[in-house]
């Protein structure tokens, strides 16, 4: 059960863990890795709240594999887990 909940526009997301190992077999030490750019949301906000009041829903949802910049929004720790709380708007897109 997931013990935070977005507020307004933004989403909590994880980031997905990419393979380290290079194409020519050489394997990466951790430090040496990349933070991948792309994450599973885990929970979503209500939505945006727009100038004239009224609240536009997000397009992405709980389970939406996303891809976002490298240094998209703010980490957190919850219960021992490294998560992204960020804006939809730093969304790039949702791979399918």
């Amino acid at each position: 059960m997931m013990k935070i909940r977005p507020l307004h526009d933004r989403v909590i997301v994880k980031r997905v863990d990419e393979e380290t190992t290079t194409a020519g077999g050489i394997l990466l030490p951790g430090s040496a890795a990349e933070k991948p750019s792309q994450g599973v949301i885990l929970a979503v906000g209500n939505g945006k709240q727009l100038d004239n009041g009224t609240v536009r829903a997000l397009e992405v949802k709980v389970g939406d594999k996303v891809l976002f910049g490298k240094y998209s929004g703010n980490e957190v720790k919850v219960d021992g887990d490294d998560l992204i709380v960020m804006r939809e708007e730093d969304i790039m897109g949702v791979l399918g």
